[in-house]
Protein backbone atom coordinates (compact mmCIF):
# COMPACT_ATOMS: atom_id res chain seq x y z
CA UNK A 1 0.00 0.00 0.00
CA UNK A 2 2.89 2.24 0.69
CA UNK A 3 3.13 2.45 -3.48
CA UNK A 4 0.24 3.88 -3.95
CA UNK A 5 -0.89 5.46 -0.50
CA UNK A 6 0.85 7.64 2.48
CA UNK A 7 -0.09 5.63 5.51
CA UNK A 8 -0.05 6.84 9.28
CA UNK A 9 -1.07 5.32 12.99
CA UNK A 10 -3.40 7.11 15.17
CA UNK A 11 -4.00 5.94 18.62
CA UNK A 12 -6.64 7.35 20.69
CA UNK A 13 -5.96 8.16 24.40
CA UNK A 14 -7.56 6.18 26.95
CA UNK A 15 -6.38 7.22 30.18
CA UNK A 16 -9.65 9.37 30.40
CA UNK A 17 -12.60 6.89 31.25
CA UNK A 18 -14.78 9.19 30.51
CA UNK A 19 -13.81 8.46 26.63
CA UNK A 20 -13.08 4.76 26.99
CA UNK A 21 -14.86 3.79 23.96
CA UNK A 22 -16.14 0.60 22.20
CA UNK A 23 -16.92 2.13 18.63
CA UNK A 24 -15.07 2.92 16.07
CA UNK A 25 -13.84 5.93 13.97
CA UNK A 26 -17.03 7.17 11.79
CA UNK A 27 -16.23 10.50 11.02
CA UNK A 28 -12.60 12.42 10.50
CA UNK A 29 -12.52 16.06 9.40
CA UNK A 30 -9.45 18.66 9.39
CA UNK A 31 -9.56 18.85 13.20
CA UNK A 32 -11.78 16.33 14.73
CA UNK A 33 -12.21 12.78 14.74
CA UNK A 34 -15.71 11.19 15.61
CA UNK A 35 -16.04 8.01 17.47
CA UNK A 36 -19.91 6.90 18.32
CA UNK A 37 -20.46 3.77 20.04
CA UNK A 38 -24.08 3.35 18.05
CA UNK A 39 -27.22 0.88 19.15
CA UNK A 40 -29.53 1.30 22.12
CA UNK A 41 -27.32 0.50 25.48
CA UNK A 42 -24.64 3.25 25.10
CA UNK A 43 -25.43 6.03 22.80
CA UNK A 44 -22.15 8.34 23.38
CA UNK A 45 -20.75 10.28 20.57
CA UNK A 46 -17.25 10.71 21.60
CA UNK A 47 -15.03 14.02 20.30
CA UNK A 48 -11.32 13.23 19.88
CA UNK A 49 -8.60 16.04 17.75
CA UNK A 50 -6.26 14.88 14.96
CA UNK A 51 -3.86 13.89 17.95
CA UNK A 52 -6.70 11.50 19.82
CA UNK A 53 -6.70 13.40 22.59
CA UNK A 54 -10.44 14.01 24.08
CA UNK A 55 -12.19 17.15 23.01
CA UNK A 56 -16.03 16.69 24.15
CA UNK A 57 -18.53 13.84 24.18
CA UNK A 58 -22.51 13.77 24.73
CA UNK A 59 -25.22 11.37 24.93
CA UNK A 60 -28.79 11.86 24.45
CA UNK A 61 -30.04 8.29 24.92
CA UNK A 62 -33.82 8.42 25.91
CA UNK A 63 -37.40 9.09 24.89
CA UNK A 64 -38.15 12.45 25.56
CA UNK A 65 -37.88 15.66 23.49
CA UNK A 66 -34.42 15.99 21.59
CA UNK A 67 -32.83 12.19 22.49
CA UNK A 68 -32.50 9.27 20.40
CA UNK A 69 -33.45 5.96 21.56
CA UNK A 70 -31.18 4.41 20.03
CA UNK A 71 -28.72 5.26 16.22
CA UNK A 72 -26.77 3.29 14.08
CA UNK A 73 -24.62 6.51 11.68
CA UNK A 74 -23.07 9.49 12.47
CA UNK A 75 -22.32 11.95 10.11
CA UNK A 76 -20.40 15.54 11.01
CA UNK A 77 -20.18 18.59 9.54
CA UNK A 78 -17.50 20.83 11.48
CA UNK A 79 -17.92 24.47 9.43
CA UNK A 80 -21.20 24.21 11.00
CA UNK A 81 -20.73 22.03 14.21
CA UNK A 82 -23.14 20.07 13.10
CA UNK A 83 -23.73 16.27 14.15
CA UNK A 84 -26.37 14.17 12.41
CA UNK A 85 -27.55 11.66 14.55
CA UNK A 86 -29.54 8.86 12.02
CA UNK A 87 -31.56 6.15 13.30
CA UNK A 88 -32.13 3.34 10.27
CA UNK A 89 -36.01 3.21 9.37
CA UNK A 90 -36.49 6.76 11.37
CA UNK A 91 -38.00 9.20 9.20
CA UNK A 92 -36.12 11.88 10.85
CA UNK A 93 -32.69 12.58 11.55
CA UNK A 94 -31.63 14.75 15.11
CA UNK A 95 -29.04 17.22 14.79
CA UNK A 96 -26.61 18.15 17.56
CA UNK A 97 -23.30 20.05 18.16
CA UNK A 98 -20.35 18.76 19.45
CA UNK A 99 -21.57 19.42 23.01
CA UNK A 100 -24.85 17.66 22.83
CA UNK A 101 -27.07 20.55 22.12
CA UNK A 102 -29.96 19.96 20.35
CA UNK A 103 -30.19 21.58 17.06
CA UNK A 104 -33.16 20.73 15.12
CA UNK A 105 -34.50 17.87 13.57
CA UNK A 106 -34.46 16.99 9.65
CA UNK A 107 -38.05 15.15 8.35
CA UNK A 108 -37.29 13.39 5.16
CA UNK A 109 -39.68 13.32 2.38
CA UNK A 110 -42.87 11.75 2.66
CA UNK A 111 -43.52 8.27 2.77
CA UNK A 112 -39.39 7.33 2.37
CA UNK A 113 -37.11 6.09 5.48
CA UNK A 114 -33.76 5.97 6.34
CA UNK A 115 -31.47 3.00 6.10
CA UNK A 116 -27.69 2.64 5.96
CA UNK A 117 -27.15 4.28 2.68
CA UNK A 118 -26.39 8.05 3.56
CA UNK A 119 -23.91 10.41 2.85
CA UNK A 120 -23.22 14.17 3.54
CA UNK A 121 -22.59 15.45 -0.37
CA UNK A 122 -21.64 18.89 -0.01
CA UNK A 123 -21.62 21.53 2.61
CA UNK A 124 -25.20 22.30 2.13
CA UNK A 125 -26.71 18.52 1.36
CA UNK A 126 -27.61 15.09 2.54
CA UNK A 127 -27.69 12.12 0.17
CA UNK A 128 -29.68 9.27 1.16
CA UNK A 129 -31.38 6.06 -0.59
CA UNK A 130 -35.21 5.60 0.30
CA UNK A 131 -35.42 1.92 2.26
CA UNK A 132 -38.83 1.68 2.21
CA UNK A 133 -38.71 0.28 -1.50
CA UNK A 134 -36.00 -1.84 -0.56
CA UNK A 135 -38.07 -3.46 2.29
CA UNK A 136 -41.10 -3.32 -0.01
CA UNK A 137 -39.40 -5.57 -2.73
CA UNK A 138 -37.81 -7.71 0.23
CA UNK A 139 -40.78 -10.48 1.11
CA UNK A 140 -42.35 -10.98 -2.69
CA UNK A 141 -40.73 -13.04 -5.65
CA UNK A 142 -39.72 -10.25 -7.89
CA UNK A 143 -40.94 -11.28 -11.13
CA UNK A 144 -44.67 -10.56 -9.42
CA UNK A 145 -43.60 -7.14 -8.30
CA UNK A 146 -45.09 -4.18 -10.30
CA UNK A 147 -43.18 -1.86 -12.79
CA UNK A 148 -42.95 0.92 -9.85
CA UNK A 149 -41.42 -1.02 -7.56
CA UNK A 150 -38.76 -1.65 -9.81
CA UNK A 151 -36.59 1.35 -8.99
CA UNK A 152 -33.97 2.48 -6.88
CA UNK A 153 -34.60 6.36 -5.54
CA UNK A 154 -32.29 8.34 -4.60
CA UNK A 155 -32.77 11.77 -2.82
CA UNK A 156 -30.83 15.23 -2.44
CA UNK A 157 -31.85 16.95 0.98
CA UNK A 158 -31.17 20.21 2.38
CA UNK A 159 -29.11 19.72 5.68
CA UNK A 160 -30.92 22.71 7.08
CA UNK A 161 -34.63 21.60 6.45
CA UNK A 162 -34.84 18.34 4.78
CA UNK A 163 -36.22 20.22 1.24
CA UNK A 164 -35.29 18.26 -1.65
CA UNK A 165 -32.89 19.58 -4.11
CA UNK A 166 -32.89 16.43 -6.29
CA UNK A 167 -34.45 13.17 -7.03
CA UNK A 168 -32.87 10.30 -8.82
CA UNK A 169 -34.58 7.06 -10.11
CA UNK A 170 -32.75 4.48 -11.62
CA UNK A 171 -34.65 1.35 -13.22
CA UNK A 172 -33.51 -2.46 -12.07
CA UNK A 173 -34.08 -5.68 -13.43
CA UNK A 174 -36.63 -7.53 -11.58
CA UNK A 175 -33.52 -9.95 -10.07
CA UNK A 176 -33.13 -11.38 -6.60
CA UNK A 177 -29.57 -10.83 -5.23
CA UNK A 178 -29.96 -13.94 -2.91
CA UNK A 179 -31.36 -17.72 -2.51
CA UNK A 180 -34.58 -18.33 -1.76
CA UNK A 181 -34.67 -21.34 1.70
CA UNK A 182 -38.47 -22.65 1.79
CA UNK A 183 -39.75 -19.41 -0.49
CA UNK A 184 -38.66 -17.35 1.74
CA UNK A 185 -35.55 -14.87 0.47
CA UNK A 186 -32.26 -14.86 1.91
CA UNK A 187 -30.28 -12.01 0.71
CA UNK A 188 -26.43 -12.26 -0.12
CA UNK A 189 -25.77 -8.85 1.60
CA UNK A 190 -27.27 -5.63 2.00
CA UNK A 191 -26.12 -3.60 -0.89
CA UNK A 192 -24.34 -0.49 -0.55
CA UNK A 193 -25.86 1.73 -2.82
CA UNK A 194 -24.27 5.25 -2.01
CA UNK A 195 -20.79 5.61 -1.57
CA UNK A 196 -18.92 8.94 -1.20
CA UNK A 197 -15.60 9.52 -3.61
CA UNK A 198 -13.61 12.51 -4.60
CA UNK A 199 -15.70 13.46 -8.29
CA UNK A 200 -19.32 13.43 -5.94
CA UNK A 201 -21.18 10.06 -4.60
CA UNK A 202 -21.91 6.51 -6.32
CA UNK A 203 -24.91 5.12 -6.91
CA UNK A 204 -23.91 1.55 -7.21
CA UNK A 205 -27.20 -0.49 -8.54
CA UNK A 206 -26.40 -3.88 -8.57
CA UNK A 207 -29.09 -5.20 -10.14
CA UNK A 208 -28.21 -3.89 -13.11
CA UNK A 209 -24.70 -4.40 -13.10
CA UNK A 210 -24.08 -0.62 -13.31
CA UNK A 211 -22.26 1.45 -11.05
CA UNK A 212 -23.51 6.02 -12.02
CA UNK A 213 -21.28 8.87 -10.69
CA UNK A 214 -23.31 11.71 -9.48
CA UNK A 215 -21.08 14.68 -10.23
CA UNK A 216 -20.52 17.39 -7.66
CA UNK A 217 -21.81 19.46 -11.35
CA UNK A 218 -24.90 17.38 -10.63
CA UNK A 219 -24.32 15.16 -13.68
CA UNK A 220 -25.12 11.35 -13.65
CA UNK A 221 -22.70 9.30 -15.71
CA UNK A 222 -22.15 5.66 -15.91
CA UNK A 223 -18.90 4.71 -15.05
CA UNK A 224 -18.86 1.09 -14.36
CA UNK A 225 -21.28 -1.60 -16.35
CA UNK A 226 -20.64 -5.56 -15.84
CA UNK A 227 -21.34 -8.14 -18.51
CA UNK A 228 -22.65 -10.76 -18.94
CA UNK A 229 -25.44 -9.81 -16.77
CA UNK A 230 -26.07 -11.11 -13.16
CA UNK A 231 -29.45 -12.76 -14.10
CA UNK A 232 -27.73 -14.32 -17.29
CA UNK A 233 -25.22 -16.51 -15.33
CA UNK A 234 -25.16 -19.41 -12.60
CA UNK A 235 -23.50 -18.82 -10.93
CA UNK A 236 -24.93 -15.29 -10.52
CA UNK A 237 -22.25 -12.73 -9.60
CA UNK A 238 -22.74 -9.35 -8.65
CA UNK A 239 -20.52 -6.23 -7.62
CA UNK A 240 -21.85 -5.67 -3.98
CA UNK A 241 -19.77 -2.52 -3.21
CA UNK A 242 -17.19 -0.64 -5.17
CA UNK A 243 -14.85 1.69 -3.11
CA UNK A 244 -13.43 4.84 -5.49
CA UNK A 245 -10.43 6.15 -3.71
CA UNK A 246 -6.97 8.14 -5.95
CA UNK A 247 -6.84 6.19 -8.80
CA UNK A 248 -8.26 3.17 -8.00
CA UNK A 249 -11.56 1.17 -7.54
CA UNK A 250 -11.67 -1.35 -5.13
CA UNK A 251 -14.51 -3.74 -5.57
CA UNK A 252 -16.22 -6.50 -3.80
CA UNK A 253 -17.57 -9.72 -5.88
CA UNK A 254 -20.44 -12.09 -4.62
CA UNK A 255 -21.35 -15.10 -6.26
CA UNK A 256 -24.53 -17.19 -5.64
CA UNK A 257 -25.32 -20.21 -7.45
CA UNK A 258 -29.13 -21.43 -7.75
CA UNK A 259 -30.11 -24.34 -5.71
CA UNK A 260 -26.75 -24.06 -2.98
CA UNK A 261 -27.39 -23.75 0.60
CA UNK A 262 -25.08 -21.12 2.01
CA UNK A 263 -26.81 -20.41 5.54
CA UNK A 264 -26.21 -16.96 4.94
CA UNK A 265 -22.25 -16.96 4.05
CA UNK A 266 -21.71 -16.35 0.82
CA UNK A 267 -18.08 -16.60 -1.55
CA UNK A 268 -17.02 -12.95 -1.95
CA UNK A 269 -13.99 -11.90 -3.55
CA UNK A 270 -12.25 -8.55 -3.91
CA UNK A 271 -10.86 -7.01 -6.72
CA UNK A 272 -8.66 -3.80 -7.37
CA UNK A 273 -8.97 -1.91 -10.80
CA UNK A 274 -6.53 0.86 -12.01
CA UNK A 275 -8.50 3.52 -12.90
CA UNK A 276 -5.98 5.17 -15.81
CA UNK A 277 -5.01 1.70 -17.58
CA UNK A 278 -8.41 0.06 -16.74
CA UNK A 279 -6.26 -3.50 -15.51
CA UNK A 280 -7.96 -5.25 -12.81
CA UNK A 281 -6.33 -7.81 -10.09
CA UNK A 282 -7.10 -9.83 -7.11
CA UNK A 283 -6.52 -7.86 -4.22
CA UNK A 284 -3.63 -8.57 -1.49
CA UNK A 285 -2.41 -5.43 0.14
CA UNK A 286 0.23 -5.22 2.68
CA UNK A 287 2.54 -2.63 4.20
CA UNK A 288 6.13 -3.20 5.71
CA UNK A 289 5.83 -1.84 9.26
CA UNK A 290 3.74 -5.44 9.76
CA UNK A 291 5.11 -8.33 8.80
CA UNK A 292 2.85 -11.16 7.47
CA UNK A 293 -0.43 -9.16 7.54
CA UNK A 294 -2.89 -8.78 4.30
CA UNK A 295 -5.40 -6.32 4.42
CA UNK A 296 -8.76 -6.11 2.10
CA UNK A 297 -10.13 -2.48 1.17
CA UNK A 298 -13.65 -2.65 1.17
CA UNK A 299 -16.93 -0.85 2.27
CA UNK A 300 -16.40 -0.95 5.99
CA UNK A 301 -13.11 0.63 5.63
CA UNK A 302 -14.13 3.50 3.48
CA UNK A 303 -17.91 4.16 5.25
CA UNK A 304 -16.46 6.99 7.03
CA UNK A 305 -17.56 10.96 6.34
CA UNK A 306 -15.25 13.25 6.14
CA UNK A 307 -12.69 11.17 4.21
CA UNK A 308 -12.98 11.52 -0.02
CA UNK A 309 -9.29 10.26 -0.66
CA UNK A 310 -8.47 7.59 2.36
CA UNK A 311 -9.95 4.61 3.85
CA UNK A 312 -8.92 3.41 7.37
CA UNK A 313 -8.99 0.22 9.22
CA UNK A 314 -8.71 -0.73 12.95
CA UNK A 315 -5.37 -2.98 14.03
CA UNK A 316 -5.95 -5.04 17.48
CA UNK A 317 -3.84 -4.60 20.29
CA UNK A 318 -3.60 -7.56 21.21
CA UNK A 319 -2.30 -9.13 17.29
CA UNK A 320 0.09 -6.13 17.38
CA UNK A 321 1.66 -7.21 20.88
CA UNK A 322 2.10 -10.35 19.30
CA UNK A 323 3.82 -9.20 16.07
CA UNK A 324 5.86 -6.99 18.24
CA UNK A 325 7.03 -10.15 20.63
CA UNK A 326 7.77 -11.78 17.23
CA UNK A 327 9.12 -8.98 15.67
CA UNK A 328 7.32 -8.56 12.69
CA UNK A 329 6.70 -4.67 13.47
CA UNK A 330 8.93 -1.93 12.22
CA UNK A 331 8.74 1.66 11.81
CA UNK A 332 6.43 3.98 13.50
CA UNK A 333 4.27 1.39 14.09
CA UNK A 334 6.83 -0.70 16.23
CA UNK A 335 7.72 2.52 17.87
CA UNK A 336 4.08 3.37 18.43
CA UNK A 337 2.91 -0.23 20.15
CA UNK A 338 6.12 -0.45 22.22
CA UNK A 339 4.99 2.00 24.08
CA UNK A 340 1.14 1.15 24.57
CA UNK A 341 0.08 -0.94 27.72
CA UNK A 342 -2.01 -4.04 27.28
CA UNK A 343 -5.20 -2.54 28.02
CA UNK A 344 -4.98 0.45 25.82
CA UNK A 345 -7.33 1.06 22.77
CA UNK A 346 -6.61 -0.73 19.62
CA UNK A 347 -4.64 1.41 16.68
CA UNK A 348 -5.95 3.07 13.89
CA UNK A 349 -4.17 2.97 10.36
CA UNK A 350 -5.35 5.92 8.12
CA UNK A 351 -4.66 5.29 4.54
CA UNK A 352 -4.56 8.30 2.18
CA UNK A 353 -3.94 7.31 -1.73
CA UNK A 354 -1.85 9.07 -3.91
Amino acid sequence: MTDIAEITYLHINSDDGDYLYSGTIRAITANTIVIPEPGSSSGNILFFDKDGQPKSRFNRLGNGPGEYRSFQRVLYDEDTDDVFVITYWDTLIRVYSSTGIYKRKIVLPRNTRMGNDIISFDDSSLFFYDANVENNRFDVNYKDLPASDLISPFYRISKTDGAVLDYLELPMAPIFLGIYIDGRPLPALHKTRLIKCAEGVLLCNPENDTVFLYGKEKSLTPILHKTPLANETNPMTYLNNCVDVGNYQFMEIYTVRAGDVYAGIFPVKYFIRNKKTGEIFQQKLIVPDYQEKEFIIGIGQARISGLENSVFFELDLVELKEAYAQNRLSGKLKELVAILKEDDNNVFMIVEFK
